[in-house]
């Protein structure tokens, strides 16, 4: 069975080929990095706008990758939440146009069904290797989700513990952001991160003791406060006592940094510029030490997510461990599941680079599992099916 897939959820305009839910005939991806670099990060009413322009080139061209035409097409599944409102609108309804003009089943997938699938994902020039084994444990991690689920059969998922502030890919971009290494931060930070002394700045790791939930909002505070300790200090004035005694004019206040860390009353995670876009690269940050500083940070994030990985694999009786999302491409996080992984015997598995990160081959994937072996009525096409942002994998 060849399913069709579109991918529209944040900003990445994508469409796949997968048969049988495995072999991967053609995955296209059209980013949009480049475009929200300058922003530090997606700016939604941009990605649906670049959405419209790329999905026509995009779905075109993964047809002739693929080398196939609409009549050997058997199905078309498509992100319809979680995600950006605006983007998910315009994947939805161009496989709802293509479903219904060549009268093919149009399957909604939830997006972090989708991370978790792209485990069962074979490349095109890969040789075939088994899919993953029943019961077992998926740290979904990635920008917006950070998520620890026992999946006991296809589309038998059970949450056993969740982020209850940031997500660990939210946190690397903002903390990245911070320490002025630009967007994306997941890989900005990782690479910086290399040869640097993990344990130089000993962070407090937010264990949540009892529960396999995550926290990340302590860390990603700390880290800024220590960047401001590194901060150089702007010049100071003096107050005004109500008495002028020198008739020169007043000097003029200091220019306010791009970001003003810690202002009371807000986000001081968030961007404040007026008139122009500031480059963190402009902070005036004085001897920051970066790789020790962005290495303590990673080990804290990748020795709680691992650990408690691990413990609930074993908890639950798990056959494999996997891991899913962006933050999935992190090659420490890989090699701490994986070393405690083998020491408790447990197999490990993750996805090719390539599907870490958003994609429709992973799409096509999770449908064809739904369509055949836990809802086959999804044959018959759902001309009513909508985006839902805010839709949980486990509710």
């Amino acid at each position: 069975m060849n399913i069709l897939a579109i991918e529209t959820s944040c900003d990445e305009t994508s469409a796949a080929i997968v048969r049988d839910g495995r072999h991967v005939l053609a995955n296209v991806i059209a980013s949009q990095i480049d475009i929200h670099q300058k922003y530090g990060g997606v700016v939604p009413e941009v990605a649906s706008r670049q959405h419209i322009l790329y999905i026509t080139p995009v779905l075109n061209e993964t047809l002739e990758t693929a080398g196939l035409d609409w009549n050997e097409i058997d199905a078309i599944a498509v992100t319809n939440g979680p995600g950006l409102a605006g983007a998910l609108l315009v994947g939805v309804n161009a496989a709802k146009g293509l479903a219904f003009a060549r009268q093919k089943p149009l399957i909604g997938v939830n997006h972090l069904e989708s991370h978790i699938y792209a485990n069962w994902l074979i490349p095109s020039q890969a040789e075939d290797s088994p899919p993953p084994e029943f019961p077992l444990v998926c740290l979904v991690v990635s920008g917006g989700h950070t998520e620890l689920v026992l999946i006991e059969g296809h589309g038998d998922y059970r949450m056993l513990g969740k982020t209850q502030d940031d997500a660990a890919g939210e946190a690397f971009d903002k903390v990245a952001r911070v320490m002025g290494l630009g967007y994306p931060g997941g890989p900005l930070l990782e690479q910086a991160a290399y040869g640097g002394n993990p344990q130089r700045f000993p962070f407090t790791r937010a264990w949540l003791k009892g529960t396999y939930d995550f926290s990340f909002s302590g860390l990603k505070t700390a880290v800024l406060r220590k960047v401001e300790e590194y901060q150089a200090a702007p010049p100071k004035v003096a107050p005004f006592s109500g008495v002028v005694t020198d008739t020169r004019p007043l000097p003029q206040p200091p220019r306010p940094l791009p970001i003003k860390l810690g202002d009371k009353g807000q986000d001081p995670w968030e961007e404040q510029t007026t008139d122009k876009v500031v480059r963190e690269s402009e902070r005036p940050v004085s001897k920051l030490p970066l790789a020790d500083l962005a290495a303590s940070f990673q080990a804290v994030v990748v020795e709680v997510l691992a650990t408690k990985t691990v413990q609930a694999a074993e908890e639950y009786g798990a056959r494999q461990i996997l891991v899913a999302g962006g933050v999935a491409a992190n090659k420490v996080l890989r090699s701490a599941i994986a070393e405690r992984a083998t020491k408790r015997g447990i197999p490990f598995g993750y996805p090719p680079f390539l599907f870490c990160t958003d994609n429709a081959a992973m799409v096509a994937s999770a449908a064809y599992f739904r369509l055949t072996t836990t809802n086959p009525a999804l044959a018959i096409p759902d001309w009513s099916l909508d985006i839902h942002p805010n839709w949980e994998l486990v509710r």
